[in-house]
């Protein structure tokens, strides 16, 4: 098996219900993203211009430290959401509104090129894609307060984002799954055409 694994997608693509899956069926140590410790996420999400710069940073020091703790272990792991994503995604999305500054991006941009040139990339990416319907009755079923605000725009902009990162990925391996109509957790079906495509990708 790959030693590492990660598991990128945007907003309610089902990332944690997979690494979960992962988890459980491999026996892979869990790396998540910190969501719930940043102090400026909320912030963020009700005065983006006011926050977007402390808030990204943030989730990249978080996100180096989740690297290396990752890259210090023995055993096969999993992280939920890469370092990648934070610059490359959610970044560059503030840059490309206006929400986070030229000033602010340059500072970050430099800072986070640093930072990727001495991690060691995954062995595996799987990329999970879901439609903006699906994004948003996902946000509405979990019920998280901070997320039920973000502007319909802004979730546009990551889903355009990210394919096209997953379409020029050059990292590694990379596993496309589209989880839009795809519940590998409550569906026997969906959860052994999963299990197939990923015991393939992960020999």
């Amino acid at each position: 098996m790959k030693r590492t694994i990660a598991v990128a997608g945007t907003i309610g693509a089902g990332k944690t219900s997979l690494v979960q899956w992962l988890v459980d069926r491999y026996g892979l140590v869990p790396f998540f993203e910190p969501n719930d410790e940043n102090p400026y996420l909320a912030d963020f999400y009700v005065d983006m211009p006011r926050w977007a710069f402390q808030s990204q940073v943030f989730f990249l020091a978080h996100k180096l430290k989740l690297h290396q703790d990752h890259e210090a272990s023995p055993v096969p792991a999993v992280i939920d959401r890469t370092i990648y994503e934070d610059a490359e995604i959610f970044a560059k999305n503030l840059r490309d509104t206006g929400t986070l500054s030229a000033r602010d991006w340059a500072v970050y941009e430099t800072l986070y090129r640093h930072i990727k040139a001495q991690l060691r990339p995954p062995d595996l990416l799987i990329a999970l894609d879901c439609d903006l319907r699906t994004t948003k009755k996902r946000i509405a079923d979990r019920g998280r307060t901070m997320e039920k605000s973000i502007p319909d725009a802004y979730l546009r902009s990551l889903h355009k984002l990210y394919d096209d990162w997953f379409s020029s990925y050059d990292l590694g391996p990379i596993l496309r799954i589209d989880t839009s109509k795809l519940d590998y957790v409550e569906n026997l079906l969906d959860r052994l055409d999963l299990e197939g495509r990923l015991s393939a990708a992960l020999r």
